[in-house]
């Protein structure tokens, strides 16, 4: 008898709570995020209007879909110069600068784990052992993933500026971009291990 019970007991709670669940109106499920969407689109919509129409070109040329391209080796297009002052906007991305960071870092842990140890010597020569240049012949470098290299060969930040690789041990690597200022050493820059 009681294992008749608690059969009937495990088998039908789950019934009713899905029966209680779904019975509700959709409105009473709705999360409570999408209430507040239509009020944060009339913000970002009210800020765009009183915004200037540079900063709004900026801002639709960063989040464009684009499809970048598909071999690793990218060649830089003309510079475009912001105002004295004003940080360079992202010329090869639409990932954020840290996530291409991350994904320099996941690709050098990559090859350090296939490879019992990090790729060595400067950026060229490193951004050649990531590019198939290794002993298995194995590309790191996904272009999907933000990873560009310049006409120099070398791994570049989503500011056109190679980065600066610091090997700390056989298994840790430092990894320095030099940030919307394009200047290696001051505050704005972004590092990874």
């Amino acid at each position: 008898m009681k294992n008749r019970l608690l059969l009937v007991v495990v088998l039908g709670l789950p019934i009713l709570l899905f029966y209680f669940f779904w019975r509700q109106p959709a409105a009473t499920r709705t999360p409570v995020a999408n209430a507040q969407k239509p009020a944060q689109d009339m913000a970002v919509a009210k800020a765009l209007a009183s915004a200037n129409p540079q900063a709004n070109t900026i801002i639709v040329s960063n989040f464009a879909a684009v499809r970048p391209p598909q071999n690793p080796t990218f060649t830089a297009p003309a510079k475009n110069f912001a105002a004295a002052g004003a940080p360079a906007p992202l010329v090869f991305t639409n990932f954020s600068a840290s996530t291409v960071l991350e994904n320099v870092r996941h690709a050098i842990h990559d090859f350090g784990s296939r490879f019992g140890g990090n790729p060595v010597g400067t950026n060229l020569e490193i951004t050649r052992a990531l590019g198939g240049d290794n002993p298995g012949q194995v590309n790191f470098l996904n272009a999907d993933a933000g990873l560009r290299v310049n006409a120099n060969g070398e791994l570049i930040d989503p500011w056109g500026t190679p980065y600066f690789f610091h090997q700390l041990s056989g298994s840790e690597m430092e990894i320095h971009s030099a940030g919307p200022d394009k200047i290696m050493w001051t505050q704005d820059d972004l590092i990874t291990r």
